[in-house]
């Protein structure tokens, strides 16, 4: 009778380790998420903007008013916090916001949403716990209607310049556009004033800066002069050069200058630098 129990308990033993060892053989089970991840990364200013977020679909469903509520707190997405990043300070429909990574979160309504920064990453979307001493800032924008259904959930950064862009949410038939700015033009002279007291001169990036954004161009075309004296073949440079002389009605050397581009570009078979030169030329001429 007792070796009979002790088979037995052998048996179911030995039936156990089977089953654990074939669950653990087994492969996991790889699905698809209902609410895709997505990250997005924008050099902007003198860093980057990420967005890290998931994109609920609007499978039939109506989705203001409804699926999301009107006057309520959204986490703006799925799944988890919906995170943007700065690297570096910025102003947010112009208020400030520090460097960091923040919880995007929203109040939708029919004529106006409330935009939300929030400094706890771990809320997800338990919206019922949400803390308004936890928020780094909240501005009012006005929604646009769009005249084609987005049917999955975009965050899209749009109107991109070095100082600015457009952080586009859109969803169904509606755009909700925040503008974000940084103000990196005291930093960028900062660093042209310490650099160029360098032994090596960046002289065309700071020429560049100070043409693209119509600043001392006198001070510019000196600049790029020795940028050329560096560089006598770099028709990219000579380009520039062309550009600063045609800004300040410089004509007859600005066309002389595009010629050399024209010559160089094309001895290195670079059609764009080519087009650029002969427009230019044509420019100088009053040709269009």
């Amino acid at each position: 009778m007792k070796m009979n129990k002790l088979v037995m308990l052998t048996g179911a033993v030995a039936l156990s380790l089977s089953t654990l060892l074939v669950q653990a053989q087994a492969p996991a089970l790889k699905t698809p998420a209902p609410s895709s991840s997505q990250t997005i990364k924008q050099a902007f200013a003198l860093g980057d903007l990420t967005v890290d977020y998931s994109r609920p679909s609007v499978k039939g469903r109506t989705v203001f008013g409804d699926l999301v509520p009107y006057g309520k707190v959204w986490r703006t997405g799925a799944n988890g916090t919906t995170k943007l990043t700065f690297a570096e300070d910025v102003k947010v429909e112009g208020k400030d916001v520090k460097a960091g990574t923040y919880g995007l979160y929203t109040i939708p309504n029919k004529d106006s949403w409330e935009v939300m920064l929030y400094s706890d990453l771990t809320l997800n979307g338990n919206v019922a716990s949400y803390k308004a001493e936890n928020e780094v800032l909240r501005v009012v924008v006005k929604p646009t209607a769009l005249t084609t259904k987005v049917e999955t959930f975009t965050i899209n950064l749009a109107d991109v310049t070095s100082t600015s862009l457009v952080l586009e949410i859109l969803w169904d038939k509606i755009r909700v556009p925040v503008k974000i700015t940084a103000e990196i033009d005291a930093k960028i002279m900062k660093n042209i004033e310490t650099t160029m007291a360098a032994d090596s001169r960046p002289y065309f990036q700071a020429a560049n800066y100070y043409y693209e954004n119509k600043k001392d161009l006198n001070q510019a075309l000196v600049w790029v002069n020795k940028a050329v004296e560096q560089n006598p073949k770099a028709f990219w440079v000579l380009m520039l050069k062309s550009r600063i002389e045609y800004e300040l009605k410089d004509n007859a050397n600005a066309a002389a200058t595009a010629e050399k581009v024209v010559a160089l570009a094309k001895e290195a078979s670079n059609e764009d630098y080519t087009k650029m030169g002969e427009k230019m030329i044509a420019d100088t001429k009053g040709k269009k």
